[in-house]
């Protein structure tokens, strides 16, 4: 039997929460180094597994790494995990988030042996999410990441944290029920619950319990919460602003992401039928999504706040490619999902450590911090550029890729304009990008900042670890592509494309 890569991966945080749990208080540097411990041994197994992936066997749409076992006979449900070149590069990247934000963490002090026990176990499940090739397993991964984050912002959080953590969970609790709804339906009528063997059979077999479209929509307004979509999005911008740095970094990063997968593997997978039928309506829901998100950024105060709005735009773009249904565009739909981890992952933890240190988060407030955080000022502006697309960071190469496979497919009508309105959104994204860039550490010098401390040494070591990737996957983007191409193209055979 072959090594279990990913049980170890996904399990691997978790057993690092029980062990933090198990101890008493007063040993906080203990605590941070077996955080540390507990996040980047799962990072160094998923880079392992991701340079001994064989790009021959994912060509023809084998699942690698799998693991099986029977879990409950009676339903025909299995501990069933494997990656594909679609998944596999999620896991990296949340992996590797995982361990960031443990940095992040580190000048943390309240409450903080429950701390990173709900942070190491917000991994385990968003892990188990992208690992899961049985819908109740993957079900049960996607309900337990509520529990971490409801406590990360509730406890942790700042501003209206009790509105925001409760609204989260009432928001994410509503997607979830109508996700399961649409499992039972599929599961009642084929009598299976592996979500390999759902999307090879196509939708041929699901039509006795309710309509196919039905079912296809009760599981996409699940993960369109997540994603999320407008009219579901207005949880993020309350989640992102009150939620603790190495929270927002997760949500924005990872969290999210989750929405955007699950379309791509179960929406379209199992009903790439009726995903063709629904795609122009779907894409103009993704414009709406990136106009009006960046409508809205252009007008926040709050240096959070703006971030956290510009996201709802940026996965307006992920719908687009998605449901432009050609495989260039869902090819970048998954890179556009992993450049917006690494670029709002970023953003987010500049925007916490500028908050933490100046001890202000309104833009009208701010200004010449260039001078005081020139360190903090240089990676702001790198994480900034690639949001808007500038050439050489994933951002770019993220967006070329989706606008020009969107604007290429001849499956969806209408998709050239389509796209060519979503541009729109990058042109407002690069205004209040630089608007904010400008807000912040320029412009005349505030002496009430004097005193303003630029990041520390472990600051600057991920800071400029994410700065690395964010360049390496914009100057070589096949370091991902190569590998996504191999996950969509059975699916983009599904849809016809």
């Amino acid at each position: 039997m072959s090594f279990p890569y990913l049980t170890w991966i996904v399990f691997l945080p978790l057993v690092g929460a029980i062990i933090i749990a198990l101890f008493s208080g007063g040993r906080e540097k203990l605590i941070r180094y077996l955080a540390v411990l507990f996040t980047s041994l799962p990072l160094i197994l998923s880079l392992v597994a991701f340079s001994v992936f064989d790009r021959s066997a994912a060509a023809t749409g084998v699942m690698q790494f799998q693991e099986k076992i029977s879990w409950i006979p009676a339903m025909n449900a299995n501990y069933h995990l494997g990656v594909d070149g679609l998944s596999l590069p999620m896991v990296v990247l949340t992996a590797f988030l995982g361990l960031v934000v443990v940095f992040i963490s580190w000048k943390e002090h309240l409450r903080v042996r429950e701390y990173f026990v709900w942070l190491l176990l917000l991994e385990t499940s968003i892990l188990g999410v992208f690992t899961s090739l049985d819908l109740l397993l993957f079900f049960v991964f996607w309900e337990v990441e509520i529990i971490p984050m409801y406590f990360l912002i509730s406890i942790w959080g700042s501003g209206r944290k009790e509105y925001s953590s409760i609204k989260y969970v009432l928001y994410t609790l509503f997607g979830s029920a109508l996700m399961l709804a649409g499992i039972l339906s599929l599961y009642f009528t084929t009598g299976t619950l592996n979500m390999v063997e759902l999307a090879g059979n196509g939708m041929a077999i699901v039509q006795s319990v309710m309509p196919a479209v039905a079912i296809f929509f009760l599981l996409l307004i699940g993960f369109a919460v997540k994603l999320p979509v407008v009219p579901f999005h207005t949880w993020l911008p309350d989640a992102h602003t009150d939620a603790p740095t190495a929270g927002s970094v997760m949500l924005a990063g990872a969290l999210i992401k989750m929405g955007g997968y699950g379309i791509i593997r179960v929406c379209l997978g199992i009903f790439p039928s009726v995903a063709r039928d629904y795609a122009p309506f779907l894409l103009t829901l993704a414009v709406i999504s990136v106009l009006y998100g960046a409508a809205v950024t252009l007008r926040q105060t709050d240096l959070k706040r703006l971030i956290a709005y510009s996201s709802v735009s940026h996965m307006g773009f992920v719908l687009l490619g998605i449901f432009a249904l050609n495989e260039v565009s869902l090819t970048g739909a998954a890179l556009q999902m992993v450049s917006h981890g690494l670029l709002t992952g970023l953003l987010f933890a500049m925007a916490g450590l500028t908050i933490h240190n100046v001890g202000e988060r309104d833009l009208r407030k701010l200004g010449g911090l260039a001078r005081q955080m020139p360190a903090v000022a240089v990676v702001f502006s790198i994480a900034g550029l690639g949001s808007l697309g500038l050439p050489t960071t994933s951002g770019f190469a993220a967006e070329f890729i989706t606008f020009a496979g969107a604007f290429s497919s001849t499956l969806v009508a209408g998709a050239p304009v389509f796209t060519i309105l979503a541009v729109i959104g990058v042109v407002l994204g690069a205004g209040y990008i630089l608007w904010l860039i400008q807000r912040v550490f320029y412009g005349p010098v505030k002496e009430e900042y004097n005193a303003v401390k630029d990041a520390d040494g472990l600051e600057k070591i991920y800071m400029f670890a994410l700065v690395a990737l964010i360049m390496l996957v914009g100057i070589y983007p096949a370091i991902l592509t190569d590998i996504i191409k191999l996950g969509i193209a059975p699916l983009a055979g599904l849809l016809g494309g």
